[in-house]
């Protein structure tokens, strides 16, 4: 089920981005495998199972893959897949006997998916780093903020999921449909770096054209225009006002009752600080959920903030069933939608190594194939305690 349905993924287990890319990809319907180590690496931050919502929709097996056993095994599952996943600093995967050169020459067709923060060469390559060590490289990290406040990081959204995760699912799916025609496989260079420079280029445009400056919060889209920005209420929630257009300002300011001829013209920036204290003073005088009444089903482009466990309450959110509940964890469903080929329901994060290794790789292997690896006893040899 799902438009992904019988594409295959090895997943060589990491955090973040890597992990994200394979979610998504396991969501619409990808047999996705994780190969996870044997002692389990750290998981970022620590938290029960269920709720590494990264790691649903998909089984792992754990392998120590300095055994030139389990490196073998990776490989016969390289052969079987459309793609792999890795997300280690350049040169760990070489190292192990499971890079490019490897895996290609056993299946030629083979996307290779490389996740990493700083691509596979430069000064920094070699280099730990974070979401935000590479939005603040890229100049994305400089622009969010409040006018005379310092950056503000918004959560590792824009680097390792904007710029990481969704810039590799689309590159693996673009390498994909290109091997289709050529017979040939090849590697995706996803840098977090790369991916957030392209997210930024609207903003190169616009700079270039002397239609944005590098003061925070001076911008048309940067919470500095008073007409696309955060206000706060009665009762210190805040409401997001977008209206833009000026025929959607034009609305706004009819159900906020404020006669437009007392306001200064919206278009002169130098009043752009008065325009806003006349709007935050009406807008103070009710509370978030009232404002939302009035003007959410509006063409004012208002909306209130919510936090993240209102948003799963929303009635739009419910409407369209964009959160489910899985296990008892409220979280996104699949994303996006699809008219016909439709995934099926998630399933939960699986342990890693929980499912045994023979009865997993059911979904890899022939019948034949797995009674001559049972023979051979290298399940009994990589799958500790199920000897």
């Amino acid at each position: 089920m799902g438009p992904l349905s019988g594409f295959k993924v090895v997943e060589l287990a990491g955090i973040g981005p890597g992990p994200m890319c394979a979610m998504l990809l396991a969501d619409l319907g990808a047999t996705v495998l994780r190969v996870d180590r044997l002692v389990p690496s750290e998981l970022g931050l620590q938290r029960p199972l269920q709720y590494h919502l990264l790691m649903r929709n998909r089984p792992s097996i754990r392998l120590d893959l300095k055994n030139p056993e389990a490196v073998e095994l990776v490989l016969k599952l390289t052969e079987k897949a459309d793609a792999l996943i890795e997300g280690f600093r350049p040169g760990v995967t070489e190292r192990l006997g499971l890079g490019p050169t490897h895996c290609l020459q056993r299946n030629p067709k083979l996307v290779y998916g490389r996740m990493t923060g700083w691509g596979q060469e430069g000064p920094l390559s070699q280099y730990a780093g974070h979401d935000i060590n590479y939005i603040a490289l890229t100049g994305a990290l400089h622009a969010i903020g409040p006018n005379g406040g310092p950056p503000t990081v918004p959560l590792n959204l824009v680097g390792d999921f904007g710029g990481g995760s969704l810039y590799l699912a689309f590159g693996m799916m673009c390498a994909w449909y290109e091997a289709q025609r050529s017979g040939k496989g090849q590697v995706v260079d996803s840098a977090i770096v790369d991916g957030v420079a392209s997210l930024m280029t609207m903003f190169h445009g616009l700079a270039a054209a002397g239609m944005m400056t590098n003061e925070r919060g001076s911008n048309n889209v940067d919470g500095g225009a008073p007409f696309y920005g955060v206000y706060e209420c009665s009762d210190g929630k805040f409401l997001a006002v977008g209206p833009v257009e000026e025929k959607f300002y034009d609305e706004l300011l009819r159900l906020l009752e404020i006669d437009p001829n007392t306001l200064p013209d919206r278009s002169d920036r130098t009043k752009w600080r008065e325009l806003r204290d006349r709007l935050q003073a009406v807008i103070r005088t009710r509370s978030r959920d009232e404002w939302a009444a009035r003007l959410e089903k509006t063409d004012a482009c208002v909306s209130p903030v919510l936090t993240v466990d209102e948003a799963s309450r929303h009635p739009h959110m419910q409407t369209r069933k964009t959160y489910i509940d899985l296990d008892g964890v409220v979280q996104p469903a699949p994303a996006p939608r699809f008219s016909r080929s439709i995934p099926a329901a998630p399933t939960p994060p699986r342990e890693p190594g929980e499912t045994p290794l023979k009865d997993v790789l059911t979904d890899w292997f022939s019948a034949a194939e797995i009674a001559t690896l049972s023979k051979s006893g290298v399940f009994d040899r990589l799958d500790p305690g199920r000897k």
